[in-house]
């Protein structure tokens, strides 16, 4: 095998540079979504990370990156929510030239992959989770630490002592506590931690991990998943990956013995060996074939102007015509700008999807605040879940879900559903309690949050 250690590139990503390299000439790509911090080069400069990089290549052409505001990324005010990162991953596979490729999400990185994957399914013939970080509420019962103090004390932890030799023996006996006695491993692994994030990104991507919670989006992928941990695994509860193994569709679940959480130290190839057989047999079986998605995960986003009947009898057919067709260039507009699909435009209404919950509520937002100037106010709801393609439309409980929040909202609200908030963690957009509701023909009780005036831009 080739000890040749692979090139760093750049991909453009809107206005920031991501890292990546690609190594190995396998007949099928995969991406390796990294966890909490990487980076790309120092990563080589410890054996048993190169072996494991060199393990993947293999079998496959291997895309690995540092996430934006990490590593050799650009460094950003920040950082960026699931969507962004998700749009990150685009613009790598297009910069290497990779129209398909299996996504690997490893730690913090799954639940960037399971979104990806249940997004983009055209573009992600596969999925693998391993050590799967969903919520944070999951932590592991050993990690005692973090469950005597509030978030806030833990986050101002993170910014005091990020870096220093005893905050990193700390993550390691976490992270890798069979190398916890290794000083070579102990020096490389402190100064990974410190060339991979500065105290202030530490602390916002601790933030998000507080935040996110992927676990509705689960049940959405419809790509052939493995899902790897072990069972012992100090950072990442197990019930992270046997929540995921339930709640995926066709699931392959395997358990392996073990406490360490990074994939390269202890038995590695126990891991890889499963990622291989699982990949190569879909590759082999035909199963990378593009195909013609059915159901996909989207956001809807419905909007309607408030009191426009009244509205119509006091401007008179012709005028509130005129008015309307300035309204629906006005949406319209606002749907190319944040890369938004229009459905459907009933009368004073919009149905309009999008591939990311963040675009989505800024374009609500645009569009609230946009038709002010028409003298009009418009409410708007917006729902995060799994749509059917009828017809070449939307259609099933998510797009009714979205319709029913889109009602209680007030003249000037944007409404959403706490899966929307859940996964634009990171984004800087700030929410209100807006209680429990029933939604008419929609089963359960449903948290909802208004959007904060001006949380968007």
């Amino acid at each position: 095998m080739l000890s040749v250690r692979p090139e760093t590139r750049y991909a453009r990503s809107g206005d920031v540079s991501i890292a990546y390299q690609v190594l190995g000439d396998g007949p099928f790509d995969l991406v390796f979504a990294p966890g909490f911090v990487s980076n790309v080069e120092f990563g080589w400069e410890e054996p048993t990370l190169e072996r494991f990089y060199r393990r993947l290549a293999s079998f496959c052409r291997l895309i690995i990156f540092d996430k934006r505001g990490t590593g050799l990324s650009d460094r950003v005010s920040g950082v960026p929510d699931l969507e962004t990162r998700m749009d990150d991953v685009r613009a790598i596979m297009d910069a290497a030239g990779s129209e398909r490729a299996a996504v690997l999400g490893y730690s913090e990185g799954a639940a960037m992959a399971a979104l990806f994957a249940a997004t983009y399914p055209e573009r992600a013939p596969a999925l693998v989770l391993y050590g799967t970080f969903l919520t944070w509420d999951w932590l592991p019962e050993k990690r005692e630490t973090y469950r005597q103090v509030s978030r806030e004390e833990q986050l101002e932890e993170v910014a005091r002592r990020w870096g220093t030799p005893a905050y990193c023996d700390e993550l390691l006996r976490d992270d890798a506590p069979s190398k916890a006695d290794d000083e070579d491993f102990r020096r490389w692994y402190a100064t990974r931690l410190r060339l991979g994030a500065s105290p202030a990104a530490a602390v916002t991507l601790t933030r998000m991990c507080m935040e996110i919670d992927a676990r509705p989006i689960l049940p959405s992928i419809h790509v052939p998943s493995l899902i790897v941990h072990r069972v012992g695994d100090r950072d990442s509860d197990v019930r992270g990956s046997r929540f995921a193994a339930d709640q995926i569709p066709g699931a392959t679940y395997v358990e392996l013995p073990g406490d360490d959480h990074l994939p390269w130290v202890g038995d590695s190839e126990a891991i890889v060996g499963e990622i291989q057989r699982f990949l190569t047999g879909i590759w082999e079986g035909g199963g990378w074939e593009e195909p013609d998605p059915e159901r996909v995960l989207s956001t809807v986003l419905f909007t309607d102007i408030v009191g426009s009947s009244e509205r119509a009898v006091s401007l008179g057919d012709r005028a509130w015509r005129e008015l309307l067709e300035r309204h629906h260039a006005l949406v319209r507009g606002q749907l190319v700008r944040f890369r938004g699909q229009e459905m459907d435009a009933a009368g004073d209404g919009f149905f309009a999807s999008f591939d990311g919950p963040a675009r989505a509520i800024q374009c609500a937002r645009a569009i609230v605040e946009g038709v002010r100037d028409l003298q009009l106010e418009v409410r708007a709801g917006l729902h995060t879940g799994e749509c059917e393609f009828v017809d070449g439309k939307l259609a099933g409980i998510a797009v009714h879900t979205g319709a029913r929040i889109s009602s209680l909202a007030a003249p000037g609200e944007v409404l959403v559903s706490s899966t929307v908030k859940d996964l634009v963690a990171g984004s800087g957009m700030a929410f209100q309690e807006h209680g429990l509701h029933q939604l008419k023909g929609i089963p359960g009780e449903w948290h909802l949050y208004a959007v904060a005036a001006g949380a968007t831009s």
